[in-house]
């Protein structure tokens, strides 16, 4: 005779993860192929808790390949008024075209609100309710899995039929996985940043372990030019004490920024460019070479400041 064991829901999501915050969101972050499966799109991440006036969207992110805009909302606990509201708040900010609640329990009045949003909106807007589940087989670590609770009608004939990239997206989503190939063969690269998933975006964002601000390398195709830049978020005070620091920081560097303050954004920009051919992937070397360079000397002369 085999022996089975039996499988056991862990009721308390909590035991595994204390805080929503600080613990499921980053947990969520890290495995997002979890739920970018069970809905059936790839999901790549773009900030966790990305601003939204006053507040934060847990997860702001892409879907791969394409344009569309996605945001998750985590609650690990039953459905409520007040997350509903937020999600509705966070998707308008974002301009969301995939609205993701994800929650311990789904109460009924709120699959009925999520079911009536997906027939009232516009074909391209996707809303999901997803419920979090847990289980372990005897004493093994607990095993999660995501089920979907409600999503649009003939959610798995529009992702068959859903718009194919266009060829500056291609481009892009070639030059970025490019990139990640060459880069991440650079001893010092790879010690220094993680890995991002390349998209379809002319930006790709890097961390370096702030809140308030990041790198980013962007791809201008119409202008031909490649740059680096540190993007502040939200904190023009951050910016002016950097830029009273300029002469010293450009030293540190040995480059030349041009420092955008952009006065009538929340955000601000301190950029260098270089002129890129990228119609031409024998020449995406080189080009590559520069970016490497140019972030890892960004990181060194604006960590000791952020």
């Amino acid at each position: 005779m085999v022996n089975l064991s039996t499988l056991k829901e862990v009721k308390d999501l909590r035991s595994v993860w204390p805080h929503e915050a600080l613990d499921f969101t980053p947990w969520l972050a890290e495995n997002i192929e979890i739920l970018a499966d069970t809905i059936g799109i790839d999901i790549t991440i773009d900030e966790t808790e990305s601003s939204v006036g006053d507040f934060n969207v847990d997860i702001y992110a892409t879907e791969t390949g394409q344009d569309r805009k996605i945001i998750i909302e985590n609650q690990l606990e039953d459905t409520n008024h007040d997350h509903l509201g937020k999600l509705i708040t966070y998707a308008s900010g974002k301009s969301a075209d995939i609205i993701i609640w994800v929650v311990k329990h789904a109460r009924e009045e709120h699959k009925a609100a999520i079911e009536w949003l997906n027939a009232r909106t516009d074909d391209k807007v996707a809303f999901f309710l997803c419920e979090i589940k847990l289980y372990k087989i005897g004493d093994s670590e607990p095993a999660v899995k995501f089920e979907v609770i409600e999503r649009p009608n003939d959610w798995a004939k529009e992702i068959k039929k859903a718009d194919s990239i266009l060829p500056r997206h291609q481009k892009r989503l070639e030059y970025w996985s490019a990139f990640n190939d060459y880069a991440f063969k650079n001893t010092n690269y790879a010690h220094e940043f993680s890995r991002r998933k390349p998209s379809t975006d002319h930006w790709m964002d890097i961390s370096i372990g702030s809140s308030s601000a990041h790198l980013s390398i962007t791809m201008i195709q119409k202008r031909n030019e490649t740059g680096v830049e540190l993007y502040i978020n939200d904190d023009k005070d951050l910016f002016k004490n950097l830029y009273e620091k300029k002469d010293s920081i450009e030293k540190d560097a040995d480059l030349s920024f041009d420092w955008q303050e952009l006065p009538e954004r929340k955000a601000s920009r301190i950029i260098i460019t270089k002129s890129a051919d990228f119609d031409d992937p024998t020449n995406w070397p080189s080009q590559f070479d520069w970016i490497i360079e140019t972030l890892l000397k960004m990181k060194h002369a604006f960590k000791k400041y952020i």
